[in-house]
């Protein structure tokens, strides 16, 4: 029998070639994306089931969620929770509302759509829940207070829904990338032009290093890897018969999490900050 899966974020970058990816291996692919003109994208590439899915909007998972099941017979096997963005700028210059709006994307949309799905797995017996975090999950640099935050706070509830889900049958991993291709940093860029007042910041110096980052054309950071690099984690998490808690991708992912461990604080601090 087919399996079901419903990917967030599928747009473009890492959502859009774990979906191809999957389809290919005989996956029913839901793929789902923010806006209309990107869904429709998504369904002249071959995508049957593409879906409009907004994870800031409560209506719009309850919507989705509803046709996927609608279509597919009332079984979903697995849900990858991909959508996501990064918002740049010292802690002390993210406005209240960009941190929201961080946290609503990155976080609230995630554990929201969860718990709509959670019922139809626990009915069925099984089921795989998958969310992209980032080797900022666990490892916190300059300039990236407000996206470390959201993915800091979505280890701990990945690591708490583990424990809770234990012998249901439902699996929860986390899939940690480095530096992949993606859109993720032109996005970044216009959060930061919209959201970070440059010019009045104390950081205003440091900013003009993180403006050039932002803006360079092709890969930013060394170890960049494609969107199958990430693919192949997520085939991994999906065949294992006990997927293991968290699947790291890029060199710089496994580097610092062995650093993590293996460092006093006050040198990891110094290793970081020139990784910035």
């Amino acid at each position: 029998m087919q399996k079901n899966i419903l990917i967030t974020g599928c747009s473009s970058g890492i959502g859009l070639d774990v979906a191809r990816g999957l389809q290919a291996d005989g996956w029913r692919v839901f793929a789902t994306a923010r806006r209309n003109e990107d869904v429709a994208r998504l369904a002249a590439a071959g995508f049957a089931d593409a879906l409009q899915l907004d994870v800031d909007d409560s209506d719009s998972i309850r919507a989705a969620v509803a046709t996927v099941l609608a279509r597919s017979g009332g079984r979903l096997e697995a849900l990858f929770n991909n959508a996501g963005f990064g918002q740049p700028g010292a802690v002390e210059d993210v406005p209240r509302q960009a941190m929201r709006e961080q946290f609503e994307t990155n976080l609230f949309g995630a554990w929201e759509l969860l718990n709509t799905v959670l019922p139809v797995m626990r009915a069925q017996g099984e089921g795989r829940v998958l969310f992209n975090s980032s080797v900022l999950g666990f490892a916190a640099m300059k300039y990236r207070g407000a996206y470390n935050a959201s993915k800091y706070a979505m280890e701990g509830l990945c690591d708490t829904l583990r424990l809770e889900l234990a012998g249901t049958g439902i699996h929860v991993c986390l899939i940690e990338p480095g530096p992949i291709e993606s859109r993720f940093r032109p996005n970044a860029l216009q959060k930061f032009l919209r959201n970070i007042a440059i010019d009045s910041s104390a950081h205003r110096e440091s900013y003009q290093h993180q403006l050039l980052r932002l803006k360079k054309e092709g890969h930013a950071a060394p170890f960049t890897l494609p969107g199958t690099a990430v693919l192949r984690q997520v085939q991994k998490a999906l065949a294992a018969r006990r997927p293991a808690a968290r699947y790291r991708v890029t060199f710089p992912t496994h580097l610092f999490w062995y650093l993590k461990w293996l460092l006093p604080t006050r040198l990891l601090d110094w290793v970081l900050a020139r990784a910035a």
